[in-house]
């Protein structure tokens, strides 16, 4: 067993029993699920608008070089700079460069989960460089030493009574304060941040390729302010966040605000193509856009699992997934969590070590119901256990068990040998401990369905 899975079990386990984190997290995902049935009324034809995008996604996926090539191409045009970054120590020591050109040492940096992926924050500290979260959850989730439970509310498993008490404890505010205190106080904090800072950080929603241009969406004007006052902005993306068209946005924008928050549109909308023009006043005197892969050339080579590359990062199939529900998001010991994390992290971070995140799950299919981009998740899930078992990465006991079944199961009179008794006996001392410690194991009744089936029909004849 590695060290992610034995962490995950404990970290599971102990969640799952956790009452009061149990209920901070129905309480606050009920709210969004209210939300979401109200926002989607919007849609004549919801289905539809759905497998418009998952054609759109999924053909942009399977050409995604070309595309990204294009993207570059149109916003280098435009005096923006491109840097292509495989792995995580790139990206930090692209950026750190950046930083030591301008001789840059404050930086304010909106939500964005690539960063937590490469974990931007905690190397720009050690560099030297004070790094604040312009978001409001973010910002929470930073002086709380914490990260963020979900894609897209990062302190989602945080009662209101619990953001006080940080906020008392870090800034010396009234631990009674309201919510409304407390991001008023936020705010005059950070706009005083955004004047003065020398770079500022964001990711990008999508990359768009016939204009060469950045789609960043958000709720609370810091990315906007994130990427104007600055006067160098950098963009990290990954390489998945590529789409073909500005045609495709207003496809994109209200599936991707429905689905992550129940909106009909989020309330900030924007798209920039480059830094500032000879003929424009405001804006960065230089961009740049650090492409991102990751992990992620390895799951394009995957042609079933590539489906998953298609997401959108709404977060809806984590609001619907039972699992997630009770084990929450920090459980997965991942940056991307849920059924989505369940199917990309163990490509983005190694199968051996993160394949039972792939097991972790009721196969339901809610998160595929609910996708905006048509990925298939729960079959993806099998195509990552199968691809699991295939590399040999299963443990002794998991091959010897699966055997027995196979060839009992396959053999009709290996199913009906011995009476219940024996068989009941054999089951509690071979397969108990892998049922569960907290859930009792079925016992065999005396006849079969099979024996039961054909009595049945003796009597009948």
């Amino acid at each position: 067993m590695t060290e992610a899975y034995n962490k995950f079990v404990e970290d599971s386990t102990q969640k799952a029993f956790d009452l009061q984190h149990r209920n901070v997290i129905k309480k606050n995902i009920s709210v969004y699920e209210k939300a979401f049935s109200k926002g989607k009324l919007q849609y004549k034809n919801l289905e539809l608008a759905k497998k418009r995008l998952a054609l759109t996604r999924h053909k942009v996926i399977n050409e995604m070089d070309k595309y990204l090539v294009e993207f570059e191409a149109n916003f280098s045009s435009r005096g923006g700079k491109i840097i292509w970054a495989n792995n995580t120590k790139e990206v930090i020591d692209e950026i750190v460069g950046i930083l030591r050109r301008y001789d840059a040492k404050t930086v304010v940096k909106s939500k964005s989960m690539i960063t937590e992926e490469i974990e931007l924050n905690e190397h720009l500290e050690k560099y030297g460089a004070e790094v604040l979260e312009t978001d409001l959850g973010e910002f929470i989730v930073q002086i709380a030493h914490d990260k963020p439970y979900h894609i897209i509310t990062p302190i989602m498993h945080k009662s209101k009574e619990d953001v006080a008490e940080i906020f008392n404890k870090k800034y010396g505010l009234p631990i009674e304060s309201t919510p409304e205190e407390i991001t008023k106080y936020v705010r005059k904090l950070l706009r005083e941040k955004f004047v003065k800072a020398d770079v500022g950080i964001t990711g990008a929603n999508f990359l768009i390729a016939d204009i060469g241009g950045i789609a960043l969406t958000e709720n609370e004007g810091n990315g906007v302010m994130s990427m104007s006052f600055p006067q160098v902005h950098i963009v990290i993306a990954g390489i998945d966040k590529i789409i073909a068209s500005i045609k495709d946005i207003d496809l994109i924008w209200p599936l991707l605000s429905t689905h992550g928050t129940g909106q009909k549109l989020t309330a900030y909308n924007s798209i920039v193509t480059g830094p500032k023009q000879d003929n424009e006043s405001n804006g960065p005197v230089d961009m740049y856009v650090i492409l991102v892969d990751n992990g992620r050339t390895e799951l394009l080579n995957h042609e079933e699992q590539r489906r998953a590359m298609a997401c959108i990062r709404c977060g809806a199939c984590l609001n619907f997934c039972p699992i997630y529900k009770n084990i929450g998001g920090h459980a997965y010991g991942t940056t991307y969590s849920g059924p989505i994390g369940a199917v990309i992290s163990p490509h983005l971070l190694g199968m051996e070590s993160y394949k039972h995140l792939s097991f972790s799950s009721s196969l339901c299919g809610r998160c595929t119901e609910v996708c905006p981009a048509g990925i298939n998740l729960h079959e993806l899930l099998l195509f990552n256990r199968r691809e699991s078992v295939k590399k040999g990465f299963s443990t002794s006991a998991d091959k010897l068990v699966m055997f027995a079944f196979n060839k009992v199961l396959m053999n009709r009179k290996w199913m009906e040998f011995g009476n219940a008794g024996i068989k009941n006996f054999f089951m509690n001392k071979f397969i108990s401990k892998y049922w569960g410690p907290r859930r009792d194991l079925p016992k065999l009744k005396p006849k079969s369905f099979n024996k039961l089936w054909k009595e049945t029909r003796q009597v009948n004849r």
